[in-house]
């Protein structure tokens, strides 16, 4: 079977990147821009950076941001009501993982009605247009969304995460600017920063691993390992890094799927609002352990990358551990909690391992589970 590699047709790297949105809008003959974007960073002035270029330029936009850290399926309706009602030919998706899924949703839908039922939209819909024309511009450095051909809405009704896969959400431009993360919180930089290693090692060890998924993902250990710790601290090099790091762990995780990992995470944040980063860094070693008899030759690269010292020379159970060793020690480096404690109730594990199970991420693990052993995972945790 070929494999198949999805990138957004252009994307602009480094300090100063937001300069070319204008251009790209103009460039692509676009009148009118939806400003997709959350209230907090609206309210910070994170946002007026790239609204502060469209009012040089005189380019017209209305902004939308009525969306939750984990976008609702009302958030998404509101959105393509709004979007129709302003006008506007085009998206501007200013925002970590949540403004950039809420914008995909609504530009699929505003292109393919047929599927304003959002739930219609989980899985691998079927959709026949690509998304109205979008750029999008990520303020932490954790999802990759604007490199991607997921996202994730959360169904409040059903109190679960469903996961959207369409070759037709990749934006055409990606803007990754690490000056536009430069505000971000230490606790939001390390959740959204464990979120892009855990993307780039589930990536590594999925079922649907490729050499050029491979290649991606073992760069972007190594780049998030080198830097997370730097990114927390807020220095230049950490933030560059790491916008660098988690937009290369997309480009694999995106064309070759993830696991349980963050099939037991999407279910965290549905029903308890757990950010989504904290929830992937928690159950990462417990996946990765939990994954060691099938996968666990491959964690000596994962290794390496990340600068185990003498990996080489190990057992591959050594290695192995030696990795996942690696990875708790980044993790609490950067003040990710060790357990759900707190987080996690009994009464709530069957619940969660079933949805969990029907995940759409759950098919690429590396190891065949099933709704029992993910409720043991869980249980391992509290």
């Amino acid at each position: 079977m070929a494999d198949r590699i999805v990138l957004n047709p252009v994307s602009y790297h480094g300090k100063g990147a937001i300069e070319n949105i204008v251009p790209e809008l103009k460039g692509h003959g676009c009148a009118k821009a939806f400003v997709a974007t959350d209230p907090d960073l609206l309210k910070f002035g994170v946002t007026g950076k790239v609204t502060a270029l469209l009012d040089a330029a005189a380019f017209p936009y209305e902004v939308y941001s009525d969306i939750k850290a984990n976008p609702t399926i009302e958030n998404v309706q509101t959105g393509v009501a709004a979007f129709k009602a302003s006008g506007a030919d085009c998206i501007v998706a200013v925002g970590g993982g949540s403004a950039m899924d809420t914008a995909k949703a609504i530009g699929i839908i505003i292109n393919n009605p047929e599927f304003a039922d959002v739930r219609s939209l989980e899985g691998g819909a079927p959709t026949k247009k690509h998304a109205v024309f979008t750029v999008a511009v990520p303020t932490t450095a954790g999802t990759a969304a604007e490199v991607t051909i997921n996202y994730v809405i959360t169904d409040v009704e059903k109190k679960r995460k469903f996961v959207c896969v369409d070759v037709h959400d990749i934006p055409e431009v990606a803007v990754v600017d690490p000056d536009m993360m430069s505000t971000m919180p230490k606790g939001l930089t390390a959740a959204t920063g464990m979120d892009a290693l855990t993307h780039a090692i589930e990536g590594y060890i999925t079922k649907g691993a490729c050499p050029i998924s491979d290649m991606f993902h073992l760069e972007a250990i190594r780049l998030i390992s080198a830097n997370l710790r730097g990114a927390v601290a807020n220095t230049d090099e950490g933030r560059t890094g790491m916008a660098l790091g988690q937009y290369i762990a997309g480009m694999g995780f995106s064309n070759v799927g993830l696991g349980i990992v963050h099939s037991m995470a999407h279910g965290l944040s549905a029903l308890y609002d757990t950010p989504h980063g904290v929830a992937c860094a928690i159950i990462l070693p417990t996946g990765l352990e939990y994954n060691a008899p099938v996968a666990g030759k491959r964690y000596r690269a994962v290794g390496k990358v990340m600068g185990v010292e003498g990996i080489d020379a190990m057992s591959d159970e050594d290695a192995a551990n030696a990795t996942i060793a690696a990875v708790k020690k980044l993790s609490a480096d950067v003040g990710i909690p060790a357990d759900l404690k707190g987080i996690l109730k009994e009464e709530d594990v069957q619940f969660l391992s079933e949805s969990a199970y029907a995940d759409a991420c759950r098919p690429g693990n590396p190891r065949d589970t099933s709704v029992d052993e993910i409720a043991d995972l869980y249980r391992g945790l509290m």
